[in-house]
């Protein structure tokens, strides 16, 4: 949230500090049993096993094991505070607090990703603004994804400005490969931003360049791999509970929203006592892979049950609960308005920023098209479609205010010559300052 490259540091900070406000705000409405340390949530529960004996187990509703149903960051993060200040109420809000300062740093960075890519900041700071007035709840490291992925965003536009030096891919492999362990589904954008990269480059350097972040990430992505497989007796990318998730989906009477199908249908081992018992005795990849092989053959013998779905998840995750239009309203609105931005973009000619930011959007949510629905699932990209948006905004609108401004001047100045004659009514000067991309 800097002042180079022309985006102001108080842009940053002023969307920074609303969000934050907003949330800290929201915090106090959260009921204490929420707030307090508790194992009715994975990430609390893995997290309290860390603190209390160092393993990396324990996510549902009774004690089962080692586990990898959570990537290993957000639950070690939380850990640490456990750890410092105990399994309290202070812990509890420490937690939150981290929760809510990466939301409030996403919205804080919209402005300088704004002017990287070549919006504008004002872009950003409209986006931003906007994307600040809506809390969410967060519970598995969204938030910290979302703020990786805008870091990675602009690492993407740094690096294809010119041919990046070979520190420069070792660290953008190893960025990336800590952000798999934030968001597994990161994995894809860096194929995409790769295969981006191979397209649009000339030089035979390039497989070099790309050869060195993938073996940067690859290496990063080591240990955890080690310790799953000595762990959970198995090789798997990440997480290992992808087969619940998708027989969670995809079953007799499945519907695309989570809050449909994760009680009534399908057990999970978070919330039924038999299911965590499965697991328990058959070892947590064992389960995962015969749920998932469930999941394949309900598949299997129900293509157009399966192909409804997916593609009612698809509609969830654009536009939201489409069964309820009043709630659907607002993602609809924002997506649309990010679609007139992302075409604002294309037509701007600036390959780069567009790739940087559409890749993303491409790559990060197929995943989620194979599982139930829930809003913060998008949370890692949804900052992009506020950027989009603002960036919309701000071309319709921002050439309007400054003809205004400059017919304002003008009769200021005539009033100047002329004493007599009534003076004008301010008009918001900013907009005299846009830059050519935003008139």
């Amino acid at each position: 949230m800097n002042g180079s490259d022309g985006a102001p540091r108080w842009a940053g900070w002023t969307v920074f500090l609303f969000a934050f406000a907003i949330r800290l705000f929201f915090l106090t409405l959260v009921p204490d049993d929420a707030i307090r340390p508790s194992r009715d949530w994975e990430l609390d529960s893995i997290a309290m096993s860390i603190a209390q004996s160092g393993r990396f187990a324990d996510p549902y509703i009774i004690p089962t094991g080692p586990t990898a149903h959570l990537p290993p960051v957000a639950p070690g993060i939380l850990a640490l505070i456990y750890r410092g200040f105990g399994i309290t109420m202070t812990a509890g809000i420490l937690g939150w607090l981290f929760r809510i300062v990466m939301q409030s740093a996403i919205w804080g960075l919209l402005p300088r990703i704004g002017q990287r890519a070549g919006l504008g900041w004002r872009a950003g700071l409209t986006g931003g603004m906007a994307g600040a007035l809506i809390p969410l709840w967060l519970a598995h490291g969204e938030a910290l994804a979302a703020v990786l992925m805008g870091l990675m965003v602009l690492a993407a536009i740094r690096r294809w400005d010119s041919i990046p030096p070979p520190a420069e891919s070792i660290l953008f492999g190893a960025m990336f490969a800590v952000s798999f362990h934030v968001q597994p589904a990161f994995l894809p954008v860096l194929l995409g931003y790769l295969g981006f990269e191979l397209w649009s480059r000339t030089d035979l350097a390039k497989w070099r360049s790309v050869g060195l972040v993938a073996l940067s990430a690859l290496t990063v992505c080591v240990p955890w791999a080690t310790r799953n497989y000595r762990a959970l007796d198995g090789l798997f990318f990440v997480r290992s509970n992808f087969g619940l998730e998708l027989r969670m989906g995809n079953h007799e009477g499945a519907t695309a929203a989570i809050d449909d199908s994760h009680f009534r249908f399908v057990p999970h081992p978070r919330t039924h006592v038999a299911e965590a018992l499965r697991v328990r005795q058959a070892g947590e990849l064992p389960y995962m892979r015969q749920r998932g092989s469930e999941a394949a053959d309900w598949i299997v013998s129900n293509p157009g049950s399966f192909t409804r779905l997916t593609a009612e998840r698809i509609a969830w995750f654009w536009f939201g609960p489409i069964r309820r239009p009043a709630a659907a309203l607002p993602f609809v609105l924002l997506t649309g308005l990010a679609i007139l931005g992302s075409i604002r973009l294309v037509r701007s000619g600036s390959v780069a920023a567009a790739a940087a930011l559409l890749i993303p959007l491409a790559t990060f949510p197929p995943v989620y098209y194979l599982v139930p629905w829930q809003h913060r699932y998008r949370f890692p990209v949804e900052w992009i479609l506020y950027l989009l948006a603002g960036s919309w905004l701000v071309g319709r609108f921002a050439p309007r205010i400054l003809r205004l401004n400059r017919a304002g001047g003008s009769a200021r100045t005539r009033a100047r010559e002329d004493p007599a004659s009534p003076r004008p009514d301010r008009v918001a000067d900013w907009a005299s300052t846009l830059p050519p991309g935003g008139r």
